[in-house]
């Protein structure tokens, strides 16, 4: 179950999982809390499990909570992020069903007063996941869950992400060094600090960055206030990635906190050197030196000087496709996820 409000890491995420659950037996629905503001058909259409779409338009909704308990039938009920975990937990709780609870970002707001809330709904879970050890960490330390409850699984990708359509004319010179960035456009993802670091960079690179998000406009007037406006290609929501990453020199993450970096490991899977900050979760993907560069958040001096180390170095691409196929492959996170299950199941009977 899943707030629907676009397609971010959580939701490519559950793309991945769900058929994989599906091959190991396991009799997936998904659940939609759809918000009417946002068009989930990319989503809905690339989805291969059977689906029940819930219309969600307000954060409060009686009526919806009313809905699940007439409808949810399941033996257990696994929620993503808060609108899930409260309507879901609820609900699961009260037809009987064994609640997992999957938790994607280590956001700081989660430590504030918001950890009381999450603290009581944790309460209804037999199982919390965390996506990486390090969100393990915060889960436990910071927002104060229960450490017995809470295990990680790490995300899972074999493959370059699945087109959905063909990319749009860009006008991108074909000659350019490209230093790609998919995210969305929030403060967490740090593109401002890829835009500085850009000006200490020769002509010849680029900024690409796929996606969109409140900070798509202040990072243009940044990018035109550097003399870099002509650098800095923010082309929005695209329907082909694995395109852009074929173009790609080095893929740039210089997020300031990060509950797991799928788009990093979608990256490595293409073999493209990742430039990424040392923070959260990303020591766990990119091992520096190794198969790729970690420097310091907020610093566009050391982000600068780690893409000037990967394009001298793309052996580094190789050597992080390998870590993903060795680490981070679908069938770890899935027979992971089946063993959640398979466990919960056991305690109950």
């Amino acid at each position: 179950m899943h707030r629907m409000r676009g397609i971010g890491g959580s939701e490519r995420h559950l793309l991945t999982l769900l058929p994989a659950l599906t091959e190991r037996g396991i009799d997936a629905v998904f659940v939609g809390l759809d918000d009417p503001a946002w068009d989930p058909a990319d989503f809905y259409s690339a989805l291969t499990v059977p689906a029940m779409r819930i219309p969600a338009p307000r954060d409060l909704d009686p009526l919806l909570l009313a809905r699940l308990l007439r409808d949810l039938d399941a033996d257990v009920v696994h929620t993503h992020l808060v609108h899930a975990d409260l309507y879901g937990g609820v609900a699961g709780r009260l037809r009987g069903a064994r609640l997992v609870s999957t938790k994607h970002n280590d956001d700081p707001f989660r430590s504030g007063r918001f950890r009381h809330v999450e603290r009581a709904l944790s309460r209804l879970a037999d199982r919390i996941v965390t996506i990486s050890d390090s969100l393990r960490r915060f889960t436990v330390d910071r927002v104060g869950l229960p450490a017995a409850k809470v295990e990680t699984i790490h995300y899972g990708l074999d493959d370059p992400p699945a087109a959905w359509g063909q990319n749009p004319p860009d006008n991108v010179p074909e000659d350019a060094t490209i230093l790609l960035s998919t995210s969305r456009l929030t403060r967490q993802k740090g593109v401002d600090v890829a835009v500085r670091a850009l000006t200490e960079l020769p002509a010849p690179t680029v900024l690409v960055v796929l996606g969109d998000g409140p900070e798509r406009e202040p990072l243009g007037a940044l990018a035109t206030s550097l003399g870099v406006a002509d650098r800095v290609f923010l082309l929005g929501r695209v329907p082909d990635v694995s395109a852009w990453l074929r173009r790609a020199a080095v893929y740039v993450h210089p997020a300031r906190w990060e509950g797991f970096g799928l788009a990093v490991l979608e990256a490595m899977v293409c073999a493209v050197p990742v430039v990424a900050t040392n923070v959260s979760s990303l020591p766990e993907l990119v091992a520096d030196g190794d198969t790729g560069v970690l420097v310091p958040p907020d610093d566009s001096t050391a982000l600068a000087r780690g893409i000037a180390r990967a394009l001298a170095e793309p052996q580094l691409g190789a050597a992080g496709r390998e870590r993903a196929r060795r680490e981070f492959s679908v069938w770890r996170m899935a027979d992971r996820t089946v063993a959640v299950y398979d466990n919960l199941e056991r305690a109950s009977s």
